[in-house]
Order: C-alpha cells, then sequence, then structure tokens
C-alpha cells in the first residue's frame, strides 16, 4: 500500500448526483482536471470507491 494516493477528475461532476458531487468536494477537487493528494487511508479509498468513474488514481511515494 502507497503512502499518498494523487487523485485527478477525469469526468464532469455536472449532472451526478448531489452525493456524488459532494463527495468530490470532500476529496478536495473543485474543478474538472484538478489533482489533489491526499494519504492513503480506508476512508479515502471509500470515497475514492463512491465516484471511481469521475477519478484517475495514482500511487504517490
Amino acid at each position: 500500500m502507497a503512502d499518498k494516493l494523487r487523485i485527478k477528475q477525469v469526468r464532469s461532476g455536472v449532472g451526478r448526483q448531489k452525493v456524488q458531487r459532494r463527495t468530490l468536494a470532500a476529496l478536495g477537487i473543485k474543478r474538472h482536471q484538478q489533482s489533489v493528494v491526499h494519504d492513503d487511508t480506508p476512508a479515502i479509498r471509500g470515497m475514492i470507491a463512491k465516484v471511481d468513474y469521475l477519478v484517475e488514481v495514482e500511487e504517490v511515494d
């Protein structure tokens, strides 16, 4: 398991369910194509699983 994850939004949140848009906001993603870095925790992995078709995940060491 990596220490950090880089999460990049690759698909738009427009027209998605409110819970999915709020999950993107909770991850710290505000715009399309923006990337953020988070610690690799079960909570973050769960949020990624909810919006996995909207984001790309890359492990960062």
